[in-house]
């Protein structure tokens, strides 16, 4: 049998297995036994060269999962036929980090060749943030498939602004079976990382078209804001989301009670009636929050669009059959 024959069989045994698999924990304890161990390896690794971008991994598994399931479409580049999710509204300027999940793939294939997938990639390594930066750990369910394609359309449709409301961000975890509880502590996650001074600049000049600051601005936490991110500065400047940002801890919440909450869509969980218990609730149980937020986690990276996919040997292309010879696009 000729390689280029071997190569097609291999890819279509491929397809064909990770197209019927049920999710489910442990999935390559016979085909990749040491696949866990080797992504928190490479997470451990990330955060010694930048702390900040376990936060930034961790953040990919949200903006994956809602747009048509978790299968890894956001880590697809643009192609001269495809408009991918890394440019949409929600992500552009804003995502980061990819080279992490690269990382992370190149060490699998060295070690379990095609086996294990992008998707299932980007699960276990939001697990490994938060775990590694002092949150919970949890049993993850593994067995995804890559998606063929990625959509920016579908992106710009669905991922929420960070204008958004309480309101607005309920309706939206409902659409996915999430609930109240679930949206309030998976908002949890930006216990870690950092925000663009562009996603701000209205709530500090201009809430709501009023031409004045959010009123609900602690003043003395304005005030830093306002030198951070000044009208006519530079909207690409970072800013922790909570006062502890490379620790994973209640203090997230806290600060939302004290008037301190970095976006608007999170400083309205505590403003809205619908959501402000659940945040006084985590902000006094760090052991609540921990298990909520493991609890949504497992059920945001349940969701799936039922397509057709594949295990990608780069997690930023696709994989291409053609004239019987597998190729990697």
């Amino acid at each position: 049998m000729s390689l280029r024959n071997l190569h097609l069989i291999l890819y279509l045994l491929l397809l064909t297995v990770v197209t019927g698999e049920i999710l489910r924990p442990r999935f390559y304890s016979e085909t990749c036994p040491e696949a866990e161990s080797i992504v928190r390896r490479e997470m451990k690794k990330a955060m010694f060269r930048e702390a900040r971008s376990v936060a930034s991994v961790m953040r990919l598994q949200f903006h994956d999962c809602f747009v048509n399931g978790c299968d890894a479409s956001v880590l697809l580049d643009d192609t001269p036929n495809m408009l991918g999710e890394k440019l949409s509204l929600s992500n552009i300027n804003s995502l980061r980090s990819f080279e992490v999940v690269d990382d992370i793939k190149e060490a699998l294939e060295k070690a379990c060749p095609a086996t294990v997938s992008c998707a299932d990639i980007v699960i276990m390594a939001s697990r490994d943030a938060v775990a590694l930066t002092g949150g919970p750990d949890w049993e993850v369910k593994l067995g995804r498939k890559d998606s063929l394609t990625a959509s920016q359309k579908d992106s710009d449709d669905i991922m929420p602004s960070p204008r958004a409301n309480a309101t607005f961000l309920i309706d939206l975890f409902k659409r996915f079976d999430l609930s109240v509880k679930d949206m309030v502590a998976l908002s949890g996650s930006h216990s870690i990382g950092q925000g663009r001074c562009f996603s701000i600049m209205f709530r500090l000049y201009n809430q709501s078209g009023s031409g004045k600051p959010d009123p609900v601005l602690e003043p003395v936490y304005k005030k830093k804001l306002n030198k951070l991110c000044p009208l006519g500065g530079d909207e690409n400047v970072t800013g922790d989301l909570d006062a502890t940002p490379h620790v994973f801890d209640n203090q997230y919440f806290k600060d939302l009670v004290s008037g301190r909450g970095f976006l608007n869509s999170d400083q309205t969980l505590y403003t809205s009636r619908e959501t402000r218990e659940y945040v006084k609730r985590f902000s006094e149980d760090q052991g609540e929050f921990f298990r909520a937020f493991a609890e949504g986690m497992v059920k945001l990276g349940d969701l799936q669009s039922g397509r057709p996919g594949e295990v990608r040997f780069n997690c930023r292309v696709v994989n291409r059959i053609h004239n019987d010879v597998l190729l990697v696009s």
